[in-house]
């Protein structure tokens, strides 16, 4: 169960970023996961009408991607874990971070990395 966990939380957004546009945020995850070369095997992605945003989530053959919009906040969270079972994904990861971040240029940027399955034996 050794992976990455990227946890993102960007604010102050490019104009015209998907905060409340289902189909091109989906769009979005699923091209940066294939650029990175990940493999998604689920999707599910929910405008919440309105004014409101969209939660969305990509599940991974390494994890999962999930992705939340706050256009009354001009902001988006995102949690990307990656498991490293067969194979070192940390740098597929850091790929799908940055281009999403590049699609929405926040002026304010809060992430972590953890490392996860530090138990023994993990």
């Amino acid at each position: 169960m050794h992976g990455t966990h990227f946890l993102a939380e960007w604010q102050g957004l490019a104009p015209g970023a998907p905060l409340r546009d289902a189909p091109a945020l989906r769009a979005a995850c699923l091209q940066a996961v294939q650029q990175a070369g990940l493999r998604a095997v689920g999707e599910l992605f929910h405008p919440f009408g309105g004014e409101g945003g969209v939660t969305g989530a990509v599940l991974l053959a390494e994890s999962h991607l999930a992705i939340h919009t706050w256009p009354e906040l001009d902001a988006v969270t995102l949690d990307l874990y990656v498991c490293n079972f067969s194979a070192n994904n940390q740098a597929r990861a850091a790929a799908v971070m940055a281009d999403l971040q590049r699609l929405f240029a926040p002026q304010r940027v809060n992430e972590q990395r953890l490392v996860r399955g530090t138990l023994a034996g993990a």
